[in-house]
């Protein structure tokens, strides 16, 4: 049985994501913290093959008790997508960053990812077969953007939350990969959009277009499809060539 995990399922990656892994074969317990009222007519289409959870990773009884009802109703779990993020409510310089804006991204984005992982591998240790954690960080986590700090250091710590798990889960057969996407059409960007069209125009990336929410999606599935079961720890830019350095 392939069952997966995607948090941040209502938003443009999270939602491909959903999409291309029942496309799959996968039965996927999407979550977001939007209640389900909000969701239904975006999710319905899936049927039996997906149900919709409404939690806060964020916050702790929020998450233990998603995780326990995600459990109780598919059993066990073969897939983790760490999808959900967040940006800064408002852009700021960090030399005028307040400590709210910090706490809120990272509480999410580094602590919400790290702990939902923990609760998840524990589990997993404890079943038989083939197991996967993806991680979806960011270009921002080795990339600085000093009006959006937060942001760069929590996608950072999301790259090493692969590292460590990668190297602590090794051994129960439980491979755990990140993808770094690069500039995607989704909600987050929509409000830089001019400022995007501007760069990739001006020649910031070797592929001349805006990423698509289905890019990364692939990418998820690739990863936990068998096919790159002699990886692990490993950072996939999915980003257009941005990595590249070029004189």
């Amino acid at each position: 049985m392939k069952t997966a995990i995607v948090t941040g399922a209502a938003g443009g990656i999270g939602y491909a994501t959903v999409k291309k892994l029942i496309s799959e074969g996968f039965s996927v317990a999407a979550a977001d913290i939007l209640p389900a009222d909000a969701v239904t007519e975006k999710f319905k289409g899936f049927g039996d093959k997906c149900r919709y959870f409404t939690a806060d990773i964020g916050k702790s009884d929020s998450r233990k008790s998603f995780v326990n009802a995600v459990y109780e109703a598919f059993g066990e779990i073969t897939v983790l997508v760490n999808v959900a993020g967040v940006a800064p409510k408002e852009r700021n310089d960090i030399l005028s960053m307040t400590e709210e804006s910090y706490d809120f991204v990272t509480n999410i984005n580094t602590k919400g990812t790290f702990f939902l992982t923990q609760d998840i591998a524990n589990r997993m240790i404890k079943t038989e077969g083939k197991k996967y954690i993806i991680n979806i960080s960011s270009m921002s986590g080795y990339t600085v953007s000093v009006n959006r700090g937060e942001y760069c250091i929590s996608k950072a710590g999301v790259s090493m939350i692969t590292k460590l798990f990668a190297e602590r889960l090794a051994e129960f057969g439980i491979l755990v990969n990140e993808i770094r996407p690069g500039i995607i059409a989704t909600g987050m960007t929509d409000k830089v959009k001019q400022k995007y069209d501007d760069l990739i125009d001006g020649g910031l990336l070797p592929i001349a277009r805006w990423g698509k929410p289905e890019d990364i999606a692939n990418g998820v599935f690739s990863l936990c499809s068998g096919l790159f079961d002699y990886t692990t720890g490993q950072s996939i830019d999915i980003d257009g060539g941005f990595h590249i350095r070029s004189l």
